[in-house]
């Protein structure tokens, strides 16, 4: 079944998530306008991560009453024409930030058993708009030690929800927070409503540079999007600490272009045909301390591969967030 209405989003990343968890931060970080707006630039979708403090009291109880800014997106999205991904951006036990420090969810079936309980939560408060709603499970699966024990941690939760959701839409990302490489190793679809989902950050010395979040990362380091592979090669290796995308397989001389990204996309292309599977990228996008200009030129090159491929995308982000999109985006 193709996913349809998600071909052209943009993500509210820092609102319900990443943020201070404050009633001052959820009433005023986004507010309608802001989702009149996106609709005004012809985007069809937003993708708004939570994070479990959001509906969760201190005993992680949930509490549906805490669901009011899910609410107000939902209404939000229906007023203004526009479709939602729920992302759930954080669960107890995990996160794909070590910042928060938070472990044991692939080894403690109370913390498993507690994130089926948010998301069968969910498929009830939820399930009911089908038409305009998708969930997404878990943002970014780190280490691909994980992969066996997500695979059947997503397709027990997918299980679950569809006792109470037979119709919303789910996405699936992998190990190595959503890389292509972990398409493959998905579980097979659950059934035909599994969207196969992708981030996309590459190459990662383009899209990053000078990220204080990155610990080799110079944060002065800046570069240009059309530069030969050796010098991507280069500067990877001595800012970078952290796996990136195989770039010794291009003449060294040459500069990315659109080929690149169907590279970088070829095998997750086949995969997803031979599942018969959608695919979609729920992440995407390149740092505000990159010259505008050659982010333009990035932003063009992925952009021809995924609409050759019919592949729908969120950039990141709306706002702030260290990857702002231009007003011209």
């Amino acid at each position: 079944m193709r996913f349809e209405g998600y071909k052209r989003g943009v993500n509210f990343g820092g609102w319900l998530s990443q943020c201070d968890h404050t009633k001052r931060r959820y009433d005023t970080f986004i507010t309608e306008d802001d989702f009149k707006k996106v609709a005004s630039r012809k985007f069809d979708h937003v993708r708004i991560p939570v994070d479990y403090e959001l509906f969760e009291d201190n005993n992680l109880n949930i509490d549906e009453s805490r669901f009011s800014y899910i609410d107000f997106a939902v209404d939000m999205c229906k007023k203004y024409n526009l479709k939602m991904v729920l992302d759930l951006h954080r669960t107890p036990g995990y996160s794909f930030d070590p910042f928060h420090e938070e472990k044991g969810f692939f080894e403690d079936e109370d913390l498993q058993e507690h994130f089926y309980k948010i998301w069968e939560t969910f498929a009830k408060h939820y399930g009911k708009y089908s038409d305009m709603l998708t969930f997404e499970l878990l943002n970014e699966v780190t280490k691909k030690d994980y992969c066996e024990k997500w695979n059947n941690i997503s397709t027990e939760c997918i299980k679950r929800i569809r006792v109470y959701a037979p119709d919303t839409f789910i996405l699936l990302g992998g190990y190595h927070n959503n890389s292509l490489e972990a398409v493959r190793d998905l579980a097979m679809p659950y059934d035909d409503k599994v969207v196969y989902n992708f981030h996309c950050y590459e190459p990662l010395i383009f899209t990053h540079q000078g990220a204080t979040w990155i610990a080799s990362m110079n944060p002065d380091f800046r570069c240009h999007y059309k530069m030969p592979y050796s010098k991507y090669i280069e500067y990877s290796e001595k800012e970078l600490n952290q796996a990136y995308a195989k770039l010794d397989i291009y003449d060294t001389d040459a500069m990315p272009d659109e080929n690149y990204f169907e590279e970088l996309l070829k095998d997750a292309i086949l995969v997803a045909k031979e599942r018969n599977v959608s695919l979609y990228c729920g992440e995407y996008g390149v740092i505000d301390k990159a010259d505008r200009e050659d982010a333009q030129l990035w932003f063009n090159d992925f952009h021809a591969v995924m609409d050759k491929h019919d592949i729908g995308r969120a950039v990141w982000s709306y706002k702030q967030m260290d990857f702002e999109i231009s007003e011209d985006f």
